[in-house]
């Protein structure tokens, strides 16, 4: 995955810098200045507190860490610069952006990303964010495979893991495949099927390992509080009854309410997109960041 590869890149220059930092710091705080050391002196008449607070400022030195952190900026607006240029537009984004009934709305500086159609008399729109990569825990995902870490597993279950005995004798080659089948990150879904006068569905769902989990499943008389759109519209919603949890319902009555999304263009294909252009847009966003800290620091 083009994250992992990226902060795996970046994180030995970056735990350098923090400790050279450390140790500036240090050094400075174990040295009084000499501004310190004068504020214990008596302030005696007018002309003195006048030089005090004037030119002692006045001959302060200029900030010391602009520049360096100026050159580290720009190291790292070449790296993702040549990242970007040795990067392919992934084929699940490409088929996706391509054939998909769906008009993608991406705004540049924000976190959210919004997928909208029409289905006849209805407005779908589907709602994700690259927040959830910062937030992104990969040892959570897999609690369930360590727990079976003693256990003979098979590669027919997908090949992500080896069982003990293969481990053992595969050595570093069975850690090198475990890395590079590394799942993608799952990212949360908020899908809101809305009819004129009529209210809205809101469902919320989880894109993970191509397929759409469904978590829950709401309806709401005011098409605004499906949306959320407001602070006011998102409170209000949480003292309205929505629905039962998706999982207490009848497994038919689940299944017909996953093909119902499916039929709208909530697909498998779908699935695998967001995570893909989550990585895009993170990287995009991140590119823009470096480049408006250094010209402010540069300024």
């Amino acid at each position: 995955m083009m994250m992992s590869l990226r902060a795996a890149a970046r994180s030995a220059p970056r735990a350098l810098t923090r400790l050279s930092s450390t140790a500036i710091r240090q050094s400075r705080a174990a040295q009084p200045s000499s501004l310190l050391k004068s504020s214990w002196a008596p302030l005696r008449s007018t002309q003195f507190a006048s030089a005090f607070s004037t030119s002692q400022f006045r001959q302060a030195p200029a900030a010391e860490v602009d520049e360096e952190l100026s050159v580290k900026l720009e190291s790292e607006i070449e790296f993702e610069g040549q990242m970007k240029e040795n990067e392919q537009l992934p084929a699940s984004v490409k088929d996706f952006l391509e054939n998909s009934p769906f008009e993608l709305q991406d705004t540049p500086g924000k976190e959210d990303v919004t997928l909208t159609r029409k289905f006849g008399n209805e407005t779908i729109t589907v709602t994700f964010s690259i927040n959830d990569l910062a937030n992104y825990e990969p040892d959570d995902v897999y609690n369930e495979d360590a727990a079976l870490g003693d256990e003979d597993v098979q590669s027919s279950e997908g090949g992500r893991r080896a069982s003990s005995q293969a481990e053992g004798e595969e050595g570093l080659g069975g850690e090198e495949e475990a890395e590079d089948t590394e799942a993608p990150v799952p990212c949360r879904l908020n899908i809101v099927v809305e009819k004129p006068g009529k209210g809205a569905l809101n469902i919320e769902a989880l894109a993970q390992d191509g397929s759409v989990l469904v978590e829950n499943f709401y309806y709401f008389k005011d098409a605004g509080l499906a949306r959320g759109e407001t602070a006011e519209a998102a409170h209000t919603a949480q003292d309205v009854y929505p629905g039962p949890p998706f999982g207490s319902l009848d497994e038919d009555l689940q299944i017909l309410m996953e093909r119902y999304l499916e039929e709208r263009g909530v697909t498998q294909a779908l699935a695998v997109f967001v995570p893909d252009y989550m990585d895009i847009k993170e990287q995009r966003e991140y590119q823009t960041w470096l480049k408006d800290v250094k010209e402010f620091v540069d300024a």
